[in-house]
């Protein structure tokens, strides 16, 4: 051991905190600002890249917001947000009450910060209605909203002067056993910007994990996520940390050469649907083909705006995700690319050549007529209706005025991922997934519920760990590893911390020297991405076939089985995408395999995917289904790769009655029964 510190030492750093953070998105940020808010001071943010993640790079015409209603007539409580949310399907009640009630708190600290979410002159926050909304709740602050978000954090996070570790890759979650319990105890991370042909790594070792790292984009290669975005569930699941509904992802039509969500206006100003071959050539419109009548499939692209997610209730009766499918068809079944063109009107939307609006159903033609937007063609629809949405392709070298925008149905959001509790800790204490990380959304979110569930979930954590900690003094569990709050590991665990380090970092060296060994047949890391990620889009996406799905978990263990013999890497940046490799390879395979399950189970179609039937035929949504109130669990054998599936009920929506003094009395420290404290109960 000796002998291997000596050869390791100049290239492993360990790093003490009380709690580390893990990305740089809205959820990580105000995860970070909130620990420092309620007192905590040895904190660090780490990250792969501060420029990289989904919150800054993604949006939509106008990025929404969801939140409780906080302007205008309409009536709302805590307690309605809470059952709309619990009410898509799949949620547990205490994480529905728990972001409907911090709702609130999380968007006023957000004004504060300074993004500009529009209000009137009495200071009201007014709401629009947006997908799997029964209300008005919905803002936006433009089409850059979550960009916004974690913009406005990261100022308050650097003005705080809370480290971030910049460049910092994480390849395992160190985790042991106390009292028979896995406890998380750090992360080991490989320094992007290593300078010579060794890897250099870094352990940081802290009691709290903050596992803020996104959902798992680079499993796709249909996506919307920014290239740059490919998560790291599966280095969550090989620790030990279980999954909750990871078969529940939302799809929708997004362009590809700038990775864009193609929702509200986008869809609302009824532009023009074409398809080509690969070369480009053999232009034509296809969407009629699908629809009954001009009406029907005008009215279907606009409502795509209101109900944008690929959705398998919308397909019948000319619904509008019989676009989404259409899409799918021509470009996965038919192998052709498909664009939209906002120079031009759909044919079938023409009268004498001029795009004629009686075809319109009453809910579009009012749209446009009160939006001042009965205009000739889709470009100029959209710059009356919402030019911000036309600018930002603009920006990005695209003139919608002047070429086509290719689009796919891309994967845009995991409303699954890691299993938390009520306090979004995972199985793993003292491993805290938030934000999209966290499993916690359910089937049927209304849109933008994803952005407050970034805040409210991280606010919990930072919450539960400030209370932990002082509580912790008290704890024989804690005094393990600890002379007191805001003391650092004592001695004796930093040096075993630092051995099972160094072993770790002795491990990834000789998994670098065995990839860079060349090989005749070997591919590089980027080759095998395409691969792994095509082959997902087919059998993981918007349709879903139980023998496609058993083909795929069969050719990933054997990707897995032959990774470092198949992968060939040159230098440390390829060494890190090899390792994103396996890590998305873990995560499809887990994914899979709970998609699998709910297919043989007898699960119906539902959320954003169309299942198939052996005999072709589709497997339609059943309200009555037996799964709408039970949520899947996930555990993954690394050892075996093997995938444990169960369901369990989903935790009702806390209906107790609320009684201010006995909250009062609790806050105080007055207690009205002592018999009965519950010491491990955070204060808020």
């Amino acid at each position: 051991m000796e002998e291997m510190d000596k050869q390791l030492e100049e290239k492993v750093r360990i790093y003490q905190f009380d709690t580390v953070i893990v990305g740089s998105g809205a959820a990580a940020y105000n995860a970070a600002d909130s620990l420092f808010d309620l007192g905590e001071r040895s904190i660090a943010v780490v990250t792969e890249g501060i420029k990289m993640g989904t919150s800054r790079n993604t949006g939509s015409d106008k990025q929404t917001y969801y939140k409780l209603s906080l302007g205008g007539k309409q009536k709302d409580s805590v307690y309605e947000l809470a059952k709309t949310l619990f009410q898509g399907g799949c949620m547990h009640g205490d994480h529905a009450m728990a972001e409907a009630a911090l709702s609130a708190r999380c968007f006023f600290k957000l004004i504060q910060l300074g993004v500009p979410f529009p209000c009137d002159i009495y200071g009201q926050y007014e709401g629009y209605k947006t997908d799997h909304d029964p209300m008005q709740r919905a803002t936006s602050s433009g089409p850059l909203t979550s960009k916004y978000m974690t913009e406005c954090l990261e100022r308050s996070v650097k003005k705080k002067e809370i480290p971030i570790f910049d460049g910092y890759r994480v390849l395992r979650i160190f985790t042991e056993f106390r009292e028979e319990e896995r406890w998380a105890e750090g992360i080991l991370a490989l320094n992007v910007h290593s300078r010579d042909d060794e890897p250099e790594l870094a352990c940081f070792q802290c009691r709290n994990l903050i596992w803020a790292v996104g959902g798992p984009a680079g499993m796709y290669g249909g996506s919307v996520y920014p290239a740059s975005q490919t998560g790291a569930s599966g280095t969550a699941f090989e620790a030990g940390a279980c999954g909750n509904n990871v078969s529940e992802w939302q799809y929708g039509i997004a362009s590809v050469k700038f990775r864009w969500n193609l929702s509200g206006s986008y869809q609302q100003v009824i532009p023009c649907y074409l398809s080509t071959d690969q070369s480009g050539k053999d232009e034509r419109e296809f969407l009629d083909e699908y629809f009954s009548t001009p009406s029907a499939m005008l009215d279907a692209i606009f409502l795509k705006g209101y109900q944008w997610p690929f959705d398998p209730r919308k397909i019948s009766e000319s619904g509008s995700s019989l676009v989404d499918l259409a899409v799918y068809n021509e470009i996965k079944i038919k192998k052709r690319r498909v664009f939209l063109d906002y120079r031009r009107n759909a044919k079938a939307s023409l009268t004498e050549g001029e795009f004629d609006f009686s075809l319109l159903g009453e809910e579009a033609y009012q749209y446009l007529e009160n939006s001042g937007a009965l205009l000739g063609t889709p470009i100029d629809r959209l710059k009356k209706m919402n030019r911000p949405a036309y600018e930002l392709y603009l920006e990005h070298g695209i003139d919608l005025a002047k070429e086509c925008l290719e689009i796919d149905v891309c994967a845009q959001h995991n409303n699954g991922g890691l299993k938390v509790n009520m306090w979004w800790e995972s199985n793993i204490k003292h491993l805290f997934p938030v934000g999209e990380a966290a499993g916690t959304l359910g089937v049927y979110r209304p849109g933008g519920t994803a952005l407050n569930s970034t805040q409210a979930g991280s606010l919990r954590a930072a919450q539960y760990i400030v209370h932990e900690k002082y509580k912790c003094v008290k704890d024989t569990v804690c005094q393990k590893d600890a002379e007191g709050p805001g003391s650092s590991p004592v001695q004796g665990e930093k040096e075993r911390f630092r051995g099972k380090c160094l072993m770790a970092a002795a491990e990834f060296r000789e998994k670098y020297r065995r990839l860079k060994k060349p090989v005749k047949g070997k591919q590089s890391p980027a080759k095998w991405r395409k691969q792994y990620q095509s082959e997902m889009d087919i059998c993981g996406g918007i349709i879903r076939e139980q023998a496609k799905i058993e083909d795929q978990l069969s050719r990933i263990r054997g990707y897995m089985d032959n990774f470092l013999d198949e992968t060939l890497v040159m230098n440390i940046q390829e060494f890190k995408q090899a390792m994103i490799n396996w890590d998305i390879l873990t995560s499809q395979l887990v994914y899979l395999s709970g998609m699998k399950d709910y297919i043989e189970r007898g699960g119906c179609s539902r959320g954003s995917y169309l299942i198939r039937n052996k005999d072709g035929t589709n497997a339609y949504f059943e309200p009555g289904s037996p799964f709408a109130d039970l949520v899947q669990e996930t555990s993954y054998d690394k050892d075996t790769r093997t995938v444990k599936i169960e369901y369990v009920p989903a935790r009702p929506l806390p209906e107790e009655e609320i009684w201010f003094e006995d909250i009062y009395r609790e806050m105080t420290g007055i207690k009205r029964d002592p018999a009965n404290e519950d010491e491990g109960k955070p204060v808020l």
